[in-house]
């Protein structure tokens, strides 16, 4: 089968594997297609160590095709997905009490175990979330992570129907947390982006107001229009962008950090303290947050806009994305 690996000279090569026979729990699926995130590039570039060798991807969708030993929840014919949180141990503090993402030995798809970007994938069957009807293919790799990402990470900045959210980043995650913070928590969007485009695009999904920080004083304008936002919520890949945030919330309001620059963020202590900032790190979503994420793409609720590439176009993807012209999500066809 092909499979689009991650090379020692930090780039991205279709090649030829063979898959291992199925363990006690697994399953196979037979991929239909697998989203491309920011991570992904991460991830070949040896940002968080060399992984050569690893078949990336963690937005995947496949039908089962077999299952092994001990599986009792998927079937063949089931849609299921591949998920960055791939598997966890099962028992420790976290798995146990809701918080199973931050488990200290799991296994992540695309980094620490093999991932979605392949023709067939071997999956943790009980981590494998289904995909329920009426969900097509392209989009549920999407929600598989962007979409999970954001909808936890509003959750986690506590905001209310009819309070001010401001997003910063309007690109691939960013526009699937507008469309969840309007059409699923009720809230009203500021949206952030240095690019008009990015904004354009945010504009036509929903978004209350839009602001250029390369243009407007961010947490001027935020104070001034609606006296800071309720909530932040920051998918944006800088630093200024999380040092605007803390300040473009109101008193008691809630940062959530989504983004991932390898920069450390500038904290006014004061400013948190005396106004009763929190600041959370909000890392992709449990099962259940997955679950729920898919069912309001199923509902139409949220509609990511997808762009099918072939499977040869990786390392293109990845410099449409580092100069900042991808509109939505990108998703690799790997049906065959």
């Amino acid at each position: 089968m092909k499979a689009i690996v991650a090379t020692k000279d930090k780039k991205a090569q279709v090649v030829e594997k063979e898959l291992r026979p199925l363990e006690f729990g697994e399953a196979l699926l037979d991929m239909e297609c697998c989203g491309v995130c920011h991570t992904d590039l991460h991830v070949k570039n040896q940002d968080f160590g060399d992984k050569t060798g690893v078949v990336l991807g963690h937005e995947g969708i496949g039908i089962v095709k077999e299952v092994g030993p001990g599986v009792t929840t998927l079937k063949p014919g089931d849609r299921a997905s591949v998920a960055w949180f791939f598997k966890g141990c099962g028992h420790c503090e976290y798995c146990t009490t809701g918080r199973e993402t931050l488990c200290r030995s799991v296994l992540n798809a695309g980094y620490t175990a093999d991932g979605g970007m392949s023709q067939e994938c071997i999956v943790a069957a009980d981590y494998a979330v289904k995909v329920p009807e009426g969900l097509d293919p392209a989009p549920a790799s999407s929600i598989t992570c962007a979409g999970v990402t954001t909808y936890k990470a509003i959750k986690e900045s506590g905001v209310h129907p009819g309070e001010w959210l401001i997003l910063f980043g309007l690109g691939g995650l960013g526009n699937l947390a507008l469309q969840y913070a309007k059409n699923v928590f009720g809230a009203h969007v500021i949206a952030v982006d240095v690019n008009d485009a990015q904004l354009e695009f945010a504009k036509e999904y929903g978004a209350d107001l839009c602001v250029n920080p390369l243009k407007e004083n961010v947490p001027e304008f935020a104070m001034k229009k609606v006296g800071g936002a309720h909530g932040a919520v920051v998918t944006a890949v800088s630093k200024a962008a999380f040092n605007c945030a803390v300040d473009s919330v109101r008193a008691g309001g809630t940062v959530a950090a989504v983004g991932l620059p390898p920069e450390d963020m500038e904290l006014s202590i004061p400013r948190l303290v005396l106004d009763g900032i929190r600041l959370v790190g909000s890392l992709v979503g449990t099962r259940k947050d997955l679950e729920e994420a898919f069912q309001f793409g199923a509902e139409g609720k949220v509609v990511p806009k997808c762009h099918m590439r072939k499977m040869e176009d990786i390392n293109d993807i990845f410099d449409e994305m580092l100069s900042g012209k991808i509109r939505g999500r990108m998703v690799i066809d790997l049906s065959h």
